[in-house]
């Protein structure tokens, strides 16, 4: 039997940057080529990175992105994904396939039929659809089936929309007709949410059964600004055998069609590559689950990702935090260290009159066990003179200005170093406090981006166990300290706060908030599954009465089924209590 192998590249692209990712898609498929490939598949718009967003409003930068894929000279036929322009300006490009290098002359070999418009997605703004499946012959030695994306999640039952056409169907016609193809492939950029590869594996499954021939799926690796994908690419044949390629990881599955355990991974070779997991490859016997052991390991490469790659790609290099002492700027602190080094972080521990001395201990401790710099600044140098100059205004008016003083002085510090040190400076902030606005704008909110903006309260807890074990792992003390995760959390804003005087528990906080966002459940199926009535009706109410400071929130990784930002998009000056 023939060899057929089939090399997946899972990149890492920057958005826009046609030049770059194109080299690193031809360092790929030169790997590819030295594992055996016969052809070479890209992810989604890999050319531009996935999202382009508005520069697809371009005509320029739409025609310079095809361009730059059809001049691409691989050393194997390679499908590489690039939108392609209309005949003019006043037509939509469409989200292509163009097939490039031997025996493939740079044609148009695919158009997404099925844009996703829901949640993160708008690519109805962008792209006009395709009208049927791809079909490319004699790449490689092969005949295959090409989709894109979304094509494939219809048949899976999987999408929130129904587009009226099924492409997974479409080609299973066609297969049965013309029984020529070895394989179906499917260039995607799929982000990450929890259970998202649970999900991706279902597809693959669904496609390869229906079709009767192994179905692969290239998916993007990376952060592009709110988005992380995990990469995963996914290899299922019919039987319900699954491959999945490492999470986490830039680099190459070469997929023997004939043999799955016969399946390699190549990590890129590039300097910058991303390698936040293992490079084993895992095989999946039919019917087998592929959820990860531990979700919360997950969890914390996701936004290690998203951290990591917003500042390689923006051109950052340091990052300033606030350190409290608290669970929260404890783990920001280990995503910070883990994304950039511990040398390129600087803690600033920021204590008032209200902070205990365990908070300022467990501050030194946390920056000390990862190793990174760490400054000690007394609030009060600040804090008395500002109080002295609204003195008549803190005395008669709403007591929480003068704790949002505390909060905003905290911020003047952290800003200040960050722009003297030519840093970013991070917000620590969390999801349960930002759906309830317990959180300060232009205070404990100001930072370039918020690696804990899509994590509730319990994850964060989750996450700094998994710190802690890598740490120790290592042979280094936890960076989060048994006493910050034991102490009633606390802002420090006022003498013996703590934050249940205003919110419920945390884990009944989470829980309803979860059952709202995520589920999309009101009041009454919230108190049906058992909660109290009067807590779910305060806890949406404060919800609604806060939408103002998630519309200033710095971006933040998506990692939840929605988060907010992009896929959350409700009125400012509105009204959230509609119901009489």
């Amino acid at each position: 039997m023939s060899l057929m192998r089939i090399a997946l590249l899972q990149a890492d692209p920057t958005v826009g940057d046609l030049a770059g990712n194109a080299a690193r898609l031809l360092a790929l498929v030169h790997q590819a080529a030295e594992a055996g490939a016969s052809v070479a598949v890209s992810t989604e718009l890999g050319i531009t990175g996935y999202p382009p967003r508005d520069l697809l409003m371009s005509p320029e930068f739409v025609r310079a992105a095809f361009e730059k894929a059809r001049s691409f000279d691989p050393a194997i036929p390679t499908l590489i994904g690039t939108p392609v322009p209309g005949q003019d300006d006043d037509i939509a490009p469409a989200n292509g396939v163009l097939g490039v290098g031997e025996g493939l002359r740079g044609k148009v070999v695919a158009l997404k039929q099925l844009l996703p418009t829901y949640d993160v997605f708008d690519e109805a703004r962008y792209f006009r659809p395709g009208s049927r499946p791809g079909l490319v012959r004699g790449a490689g030695g092969l005949d295959l089936g090409i989709t894109v994306c979304e094509d494939a999640w219809q048949a899976a039952g999987l999408t929130p929309m129904d587009y009226g056409v099924d492409p997974v169907a479409q080609l299973a016609t066609f297969v049965r007709q013309d029984a020529t193809l070895s394989a179906t492939v499917n260039l995607s950029a799929s982000p990450f949410h929890q259970s998202k590869v649970h999900d991706r594996v279902t597809v693959a499954r669904t496609a390869a059964e229906r079709l009767g021939m192994p179905f692969l799926l290239a998916n993007q690796v990376g952060g592009n600004d709110d988005l992380v994908f995990d990469g995963s690419s996914v290899a299922a044949w019919p039987d319900g055998t699954v491959v999945l390629a490492p999470a986490w990881s830039e680099g190459v599955l070469t997929v023997d069609l004939n043999d799955p355990a016969a399946c390699v991974w190549t990590p890129s070779a590039a300097a910058d590559a991303l390698h936040l997991g293992s490079n084993e490859v895992r095989m999946l016997g039919p019917g087998e689950s592929p959820r990860s052991q531990n979700g919360a390991e997950d969890l914390a490469d996701a936004v290690v990702t998203g951290l990591a790659d917003y500042c390689r790609k923006s051109g950052l290099q340091r990052i300033v935090l606030g350190l409290s002492g608290g669970i929260d700027s404890a783990v920001a602190a280990c995503v910070a260290a883990e994304a950039l080094g511990p040398s390129a972080v600087h803690g600033l521990a920021l204590p008032s009159r209200h902070s205990s001395q365990h908070s300022r201990d467990d501050a030194r401790w946390t920056a000390t066990s990862l190793g990174m710099r760490f400054s000690e600044l007394h609030l009060d140098a600040l804090h008395a003179p500002a109080e002295g100059l609204l003195d008549e205004v803190l005395r008669t008016g709403h007591a929480v200005a003068g704790e949002n003083l505390q909060a905003r002085l905290r911020a003047l510090l952290v800003m200040g170093h960050a722009n003297a040190e030519g840093a970013m400076a991070i917000a620590t902030g969390n999801k349960s406090e930002l759906a309830q606005g317990y959180c300060t704008l232009y205070g404990d909110m100001a930072g370039g981006y918020a690696p804990l903006g899509d994590l509730w309260k319990m994850d964060v807890y989750a996450l700094a166990e998994v710190f802690n074990a890598r740490a120790e792992a290592q042979g280094r003390p936890a960076p989060v300290n048994a006493s910050t995760m034991t102490k009633p959390p606390s802002a420090e804003l006022a003498p013996d706060q703590v934050d249940e005087d205003t919110l419920p528990p945390y884990p009944v906080l989470d829980r309803i908030l979860r059952a709202h966002i995520e589920e999309g459940l009101d009041h009454d199926a919230i108190v049906a599954r058992g909660e109290d009535a009067t807590v779910v009706a305060d806890v949406l109410a404060r919800m609604g009465r806060n939408e103002h400071k998630r519309w200033q929130m710095p971006p933040a990784p998506r990692v939840s089924v929605r988060a907010f930002g992009q896929g959350w998009r409700m009125p400012l000056a509105g009204r959230h209590d509609w119901r009489d």
